[in-house]
């Protein structure tokens, strides 16, 4: 934790209800950044109504004919020194989001409180201090890397921006960061090309930590990586947020991963959270029917057990035009064991807590049992069963 430089006077009282921290600083004397390192357990995301819409244009006049709902009214907080990871199925707007809390693409609406400051209106000089508190590693550990620069360009070029002008005091950094995950100091001298996948993702994250951040947003770290590189990048991204205090937001569509790395988590569907709680709420008592699909889907590692999977009927919609009322309703296995009720599709259910931090947006959730489940997939055919195992 870092001292503050400003102290109370041992004879000043704290004004009534002024948070005092070690050292004698009161919070309200303290810069915003400075509190993200108070201690764990606070919040320092917090994101509500985010949103990100990209418009369609067509025709000969190129005139809008219609918007791509990516995210549509997000809401979750994210608290220091935790890893909350995001899934869902690809399109959901799992990627977008991330980018979107960073800024990286504004958002179309919504905001983002980033150690108690809104930055989603700030211009971009005052977000440029920011950033260093807010850094990204990217999925494609390939496309992400200058492949004309050598790694102590790639890596020092966001120190460069943040003021570091000495080339010496920049390299320095540089070699620290490399060492840091695992790679030889001299590699500043190499460029892309000559480095395999799982030390590429390395650099990657290398760059994001260099700057020093409180929050990172891992984009699907190790979905391009073989899986004995994958479980070392994970043990990496563990390891470093024990050593240097960081907040991770994890986006991912591996469950088996999620489950080993999350402290806590959030299912996002068509642009929207459907669910979010804690590894141990949504992996043994998940209340979402969507959820619940998601969770059936994950392989046993034990070749002689057959688990059946609940099979979701249809496609996914077109986030262009997502349907009416819940999103999910005309998949929901649920809704179809209800008989179909009205509700579903009308009204639009919104995240309502049902205890001990553990949320979900479905009109039904209560009704979301190991029985319900379980008669469930013992409806499906068995060409719809055979179907799922295959895929």
């Amino acid at each position: 934790m870092e001292s503050s430089t400003a102290s109370a006077s041992p004879e000043a009282a704290p004004a009534p209800g002024t948070v005092v921290v070690e050292g004698g600083t009161s919070v309200a004397e303290m810069d915003p950044l400075e509190i993200a390192r108070v201690g764990a357990g606070h919040t320092l995301l917090t994101v509500r109504g985010l949103k990100k819409h990209f418009p369609i244009y067509g025709g000969l006049l190129k005139r809008q004919i219609g918007t791509v709902f990516a995210v549509d009214g997000v809401d979750f907080d994210v608290n220091a020194g935790e890893t909350f990871s995001i899934v869902g199925e690809s399109g959901c707007g799992k990627t977008t989001l991330g980018r979107s809390v960073l800024r990286l693409i504004e958002p179309t609406a919504g905001s983002v409180n980033f150690a108690g400051r809104d930055i989603t209106n700030i211009s971009a000089d005052e977000l440029r201090p920011l950033r260093r508190k807010m850094q990204i590693i990217f999925q494609d550990p390939f496309g992400s890397l200058n492949p004309r620069m050598p790694i102590s360009d790639i890596i020092g070029e966001g120190l460069f921006a943040q003021g570091m002008k000495d080339r010496k005091a920049r390299d320095k950094k540089v070699e620290d960061s490399l060492e840091l995950v695992g790679l030889r100091r001299e590699y500043t001298r190499r460029y892309p090309h000559e480095f395999s996948g799982g030390q590429r993702q390395r650099i990657g994250i290398a760059r994001a930590l260099a700057l020093g951040p409180d929050i990172v947003v891992c984009d699907e770290p190790v979905s391009a990586l073989d899986v004995s590189i994958q479980s070392q990048v994970l043990n990496l991204l563990l390891d470093l947020r024990r050593d240097l205090n960081l907040t991770y937001i994890f986006i991912s569509h591996n469950l088996s991963v999620v489950q080993y790395f999350s402290d806590r988590v959030g299912v996002m569907y068509l642009g929207r959270i459907a669910e979010i709680g804690s590894v141990e709420q949504l992996y043994k008592n998940p209340r979402h029917p969507y959820t619940v699909a998601l969770l059936s889907a994950i392989p046993d590692p034990n070749p002689r057990r057959r688990k059946k999977r609940l099979v979701l009927k249809g496609d996914v919609p077109s986030p262009a035009a997502p349907p009416k009322g819940c999103r999910f309703h005309t998949r929901c296995w649920l809704r179809e064991k209800l008989g179909n009720p009205e509700r579903c599709s009308t009204e639009e259910p919104q995240l309502r807590d049902l205890g001990g931090g553990h949320q979900t947006a479905c009109h039904f959730a209560e009704q979301v049992t190991a029985d319900t489940v379980s008669a469930a997939v013992a409806t499906q055919s068995v060409l719809e069963t055979a179907v799922a195992d295959l895929e």
